[in-house]
């Protein structure tokens, strides 16, 4: 007689032991000293399942993790952990077709600041609370990508300047903890970005004292004197969770887990080592803690983020539905690496302890996982924050170096066709997920009648239009694209002439 399938809870963990592997640390006396802003897939399949891998390891009950939600869509995921007592599986998808899953226990809390912001401050502010963790992705850092400057015409930012106990962006949130901490004499927690921005540490550093010094500037200068943010590069791959990874768990060990997270066996943290109040030895498990992060935190977001916007942008317009399908095109395959070999690699500073070619072996094998299904959809979303810091500051030191920008190029052409027809080649409609949507369609759309419309865009493509080398290469991309949109044909010709 087949076993009754178990909801994903506390309770019946010792029963779902027999059918997977569950933490076999005492989740109940974990303290909260991680408070981790974003709890999405990534943080789920990176830094809680690192923290898991410690509490297995060391016991190191001072590191659980407390999530917190800021905005209303985050209602979902809180009620999905709070019913599974903070719960999760995590499903490693091998290249060679192994599946492995457990169940990951390191988040012990989720608050939703929504409609109760005193508990999130009061949480940070305790004095249990040694770092707050971040993945609120690039938009959430309320920048202009233009100037690099604080955004203060943000309405959020603006009602908070004015009601700094009435938080409600995560800049609000911080210093108001931080406030709190101050006033009762505790020494400030950790700032640390988990985000794909380079210099992410720096970055949230600047923008919280912008901030900070528009709201209370004695508070501004506690800061900068005495919080750290330590800048990190994180790595790996995790797709959007589907309802084939709830079947998969439900029909091969009985678990019935409402949000599992599915991701790649490889994982990557390298972390500057400063803190403000100590910090967990994760150094244990496998993170790198290092003096400078620059070095990998450029490879990684030139080489593997780069390369999945190549292949994400041209993939869906030839109609690929998945970056493993890009991979088993060999056209697409040549023409990624190519971009990594001749445009991004000559651009990068060296990188301690890592061989080029061999990172770059790994990134074709893991982004041809056949197993991973990773959507092309949920590459190409939000584009507008990503090709700003991926792929066009490696086009802008080639044209300074003379070096090659005709893969990079030809994505930026194939990305303004994207914008404005939202169409493959084989004419089914593509989704464009991106915040910026509207804008990019009106610049698209008037590429007709004015080549160069799209990239006028200076919030995202800065002053490229100025640049007569980029403008003819970029004019005949268009012309070639708007013409026929074989992307396949387009790239097999560049890979002809390069």
């Amino acid at each position: 007689m087949k076993e009754p399938h178990l909801v994903l809870n506390q309770e019946n963990l010792s029963e779902i032991a027999s059918r997977i592997k569950v933490p076999s640390y005492k989740r109940d006396t974990l303290k909260k000293g991680i408070v981790h802003i974003g709890i999405g897939g990534f943080h789920r399949a990176h830094q809680a399942y690192y923290l898991q891998l410690l509490h297995e390891k060391l016991g190191a009950d001072e590191w659980g993790i407390c999530g917190i939600g800021l905005r209303e869509n985050d209602r979902k995921i809180q009620q999905v952990l709070q019913d599974q007592d903070h719960l999760y599986s995590l499903i490693m998808r091998h290249p060679n077709g192994q599946i492995s899953a457990q169940v990951v226990g390191s988040i012990i809390d989720f608050i939703l600041g929504v409609y109760n912001p005193q508990a999130v401050i009061d949480r940070m502010a305790s004095p249990d609370t040694k770092i707050v963790s971040l993945t609120i992705t690039e938009g959430g850092y309320n920048y202009d990508p233009n100037t690099g400057d604080f955004n203060f015409s943000n309405r959020d930012v603006l009602h908070e300047l004015q009601h700094p106990d009435d938080p409600r962006t995560v800049y609000g949130f911080l210093t108001a903890a931080l406030k709190k901490r101050q006033d009762q004499g505790l020494p400030p927690f950790t700032i640390l970005s988990c985000d794909n921005i380079e210099h992410n540490g720096d970055m949230t550093r600047k923008m919280l004292l912008a901030f900070a010094q528009k709201q209370n500037k004695e508070l501004a200068d506690w800061i900068s004197k005495e919080v750290r943010f330590p800048n990190t590069m994180v790595d790996r791959i995790t797709p959007v969770t589907t309802n084939e990874d709830v079947e998969y768990l439900k029909n091969s060990y009985g678990v019935l887990d409402a949000w599992p997270v599915s991701c790649e066996p490889f994982k990557q943290w390298i972390v500057e080592d400063k803190f403000s109040n100590g910090r967990p030895s994760l150094e244990k498990v496998g993170v790198q803690f290092v003096k400078d992060v620059s070095p990998y935190e450029k490879m990684k977001l030139r080489l593997l983020n780069a390369g999945h916007s190549v292949l994400g942008i041209l993939g869906a317009i030839q109609g690929h539905d998945t970056i493993d399908d890009c991979m088993r095109d060999p056209i697409f395959q040549k023409f990624m690496r190519a971009f990594m070999d001749k445009e991004a690699s000559p651009v990068l500073d060296a990188v301690p302890g890592i061989d080029l070619t061999e990172y770059k072996n790994s990134l074709e094998e893991r982004f041809a996982n056949p197993n991973l299904k990773d959507k092309v959809s949920r590459i190409c979303s939000e584009s507008s924050a990503k090709m700003p810091k991926f792929l066009i500051p490696t086009l802008l030191e080639n044209l300074n170096s003379g070096g090659s920008i005709a893969f990079a190029t030809m994505v930026l052409a194939a990305w303004c066709y994207y914008s404005d027809k939202a169409l493959s080649i084989n004419g089914m409609p593509i989704e464009v997920i991106d915040e910026q949507h509207e804008i990019l369609n009106k610049a698209a759309k008037n590429t007709t009648s004015d080549t160069l419309s799209f990239i006028r865009l200076e919030s995202i493509f800065g002053s490229l239009f100025e640049s007569p080398r980029f403008v003819g290469a970029y004019s005949e991309n268009i012309s070639k694209i708007y013409a026929d949109p074989d992307i396949r044909f387009h790239m097999q010709e560049l890979l002809n002439d390069n």
